[in-house]
Order: structure tokens, then C-alpha cells, then sequence
């Protein structure tokens, strides 16, 4: 996975409750990591220019999530529900698109505001991808790679249970949700890109994930 460590948030600066840095046994971290390529019949001028205005796709690509901006390249993004043992969150995080760096782009975790109040302490999620643009002949690759991490606070009853059977399946409900997400993702920007160019979409390739 490409290294985001320069650009590391301020531990005060990611919004939401910072569960990641509590030792409290109630919190529960989960991980998980996608990697896919996306096909595109284009240049790599041109499917730059199209992710260059994430305006005009994110939210539409985004779909059922729900998404809102936040300013010129932020937006809030509502992941779906999430949970382990009967209980369930539905996180929302704050989301920066960054400006490409020579064909390469990052999405981090930024601070949001209008979270729903009732799920404050709940829970923290750490979101960082990349995509990659790779012109190779005729078509360019875009390559995609998320790393998630949520810190959920977990019932005081679910602490009597064997470690291990809370954490690999939490591990395991996440890396669902995240493979479901993150192909649905790809696969609709893929479409969408071909469309808006009125070209012909590559069949869906099986995923790396």
C-alpha cells in the first residue's frame, strides 16, 4: 500500500470522539484494505481531466451512499451500517479529495460537522485511499487502494466474550462491507467515466480484492 504518513492528521484535527487513541476495553478497532484497477478507454489527460472534477461524480458514483459536500473538495459520506454482536452504527465521515500530485490522488479523513449527536464516542473511522493513473497503450489504468480503520465503543457486555471471536468477526463484517463498497464504487466510476465520454465501457474485470 502507498504510505500516506506525511500526510498524517493532528490527533485533535479529524473531528468525531478519537476513539483510536483510547485504551478503553470497550473499544474495538477494525481494518481492512481493497485494491482494484479500473479500465479506461481514454488518455490519461482525459480520465484526469474527468477525475480532476470530482463535482460533477463523486455524489452520482457515490450512490445509495449518501453524500454532501463540504466546501470545494470536501463532502460527508454515510458508509452504510456497521456491527458486530446486535450492535450497529451507521458512521459518517468527512472526506478531502485532494488535488492530483503527477497523476496521483488522495482521499483522507477531515473533520465534519452535523453528525448525528446521539452516535458521539461511538465511534472513529480513519479512511485513506489512493488512486493512481497509469497511462499503458491504449487503455490508462486507474489503480485504486483504500486503507479503513473503525474504532467503534462496543457494549460492556461484549467484553466478556472471547477476544478473538469479537475480533475476527468484526475484521470479517468490515472487509464485507468495504470489498461491497469499494467494487460498487469502482465499477460506477468506470461506467460513469465511459458514458460521459461516450465511449464504450470494458467489461467488469474480477477484482483484486
Amino acid at each position: 500500500m502507498l504510505s500516506t504518513a506525511s500526510l498524517d492528521q493532528d490527533p485533535t484535527a479529524a473531528g468525531g470522539s478519537q476513539l483510536r487513541y483510547s485504551d478503553d476495553p470497550q473499544v474495538r478497532r477494525y481494518a481492512s484494505a481493497f485494491a482494484d484497477v479500473m479500465e479506461m478507454r481514454g488518455s490519461a489527460d482525459l480520465v484526469s481531466d474527468y477525475l480532476d472534477d470530482h463535482g460533477s461524480w463523486f455524489r452520482r458514483c457515490a450512490a445509495p451512499m449518501t453524500v454532501e459536500a463540504i466546501g470545494g473538495q470536501g463532502y460527508t459520506l454515510t458508509l452504510g451500517t456497521f456491527g458486530n454482536f446486535g450492535f450497529e452504527v451507521e458512521p459518517t465521515i468527512g472526506l478531502q479529495l485532494l488535488p492530483q500530485d503527477q497523476g496521483l490522488y488522495r482521499i483522507l479523513t477531515v473533520p465534519h460537522q452535523g453528525g448525528d449527536p446521539n452516535l458521539e464516542g461511538l465511534y472513529d473511522v480513519d479512511f485513506n485511499a489512493s488512486l493512481r493513473v497509469e497511462e499503458t497503450g491504449p487503455l490508462t489504468l486507474v489503480r485504486w487502494q483504500l486503507d479503513l480503520s473503525v474504532w467503534i465503543r462496543l457494549p460492556g457486555v461484549i467484553t466478556l466474550l472471547p477476544v478473538g471471536l469479537v475480533q475476527s468477526s468484526g475484521d470479517h463484517l468490515l472487509r464485507q462491507i468495504v470489498r461491497q463498497v469499494s467494487r460498487k464504487l469502482t465499477w460506477k466510476v468506470q461506467e460513469d467515466f465511459h458514458s460521459s465520454q461516450g465511449l464504450d465501457c470494458p467489461p467488469r474485470r474480477q477484482s483484486q480484492f
